[in-house]
């Protein structure tokens, strides 16, 4: 494959992924930011505008992932747009596959490390000398922080990059493409799956009784299966907007006034 992104373009897409949490939403989460960073390697590798236009397109479905590790699976797609730019016959949608299937071990190390471990570790650190009045709380935490995280933005925008040209190459040669797909598919479903049931939760407070004993109905769908409830959430948000078109905004306003309503009957809590 014939590269025409440079060590500049990365860098400019790397900066730009500081910005994932500046426009966050409920619909699709990171994915304008997402797209925002792709654009000076998008700009590069297509001149058609409608080509542009697509990519685009294809980068502002829902994504999520660690902040300071977003880059890895920038520079994994960006190798990815180069090498569909190329080759006529590559499938696109390998790209959005291929995201959602790194996004969430990505996001399981990421939101440990940073969130879980180093962010604690370097507040502890400035909150210490903050207490005894001293500016280097502040100063302390700040470059305790950031300093690694924007190390770890540079090293993996680099790593993502080169991992993702070098591993399409030797897939081009030996023809498992398909293969690859399907595995990437396979794996992005248990991740959707995992986020629908630790993400999404209803809790039905209303009590079922037989006379001697009772329980909610939260209770009892644990019972047949865990997290059922979560799961006929998905469906019916899935039934609504896929089957029934509706809106993803006014999906999420139905499901506001659904809460709110069943809160104040006494069924929801």
């Amino acid at each position: 494959m014939n590269s025409n992104i440079t060590k500049k373009d990365l860098n400019k897409t790397m900066w730009r992924s500081c910005g994932c949490s500046f426009s966050w939403g409920y619909e699709r989460q990171g994915n304008i930011a997402y797209a925002y960073a792709m654009i000076p390697i998008l700009k590069k590798i297509y001149t058609q505008k409608d080509k542009m236009a697509e990519s685009l397109k294809r980068h502002l479905e829902f994504y999520n992932v660690t902040n300071q590790c977003m880059t890895f699976n920038l520079g994994i797609s960006a190798a990815m747009e180069e090498e569909a730019s190329q080759n006529s016959e590559f499938d696109n949608s390998a790209i959005n596959k291929t995201k959602v299937a790194v996004m969430g071990p990505i996001s399981g190390i990421g939101d440990a490390f940073f969130w879980g471990t180093f962010k604690i570790i370097a507040t502890a650190i400035g909150t210490t000398f903050a207490l005894k009045g001293s500016i280097l709380g502040p100063i302390l935490f700040f470059l305790l922080y950031n300093i690694p995280a924007f190390a770890v933005r540079i090293g993996l925008m680099k790593a993502g990059y080169g991992f993702g040209a070098k591993f399409l190459a030797q897939v081009g040669s030996n023809g498992i493409m398909g293969q690859l797909l399907k595995a990437a598919t396979i794996l992005g479903l248990f991740v959707v799956g995992g986020m629908c049931a630790s993400l999404v939760n209803l809790n039905i407070i209303y009590e079922i009784s037989d006379g001697a004993n009772s329980q909610t109905i939260s209770d009892l769908l644990n019972q047949i299966m865990p997290c059922l409830s979560s799961l006929l959430v998905f469906a019916l948000t899935y039934w609504g907007v896929i089957v029934k078109k509706v809106q993803p905004v006014m999906m999420i306003v139905i499901m506001t006034m659904v809460g709110i309503i069943g809160a104040f009957l006494g069924i929801l809590g």
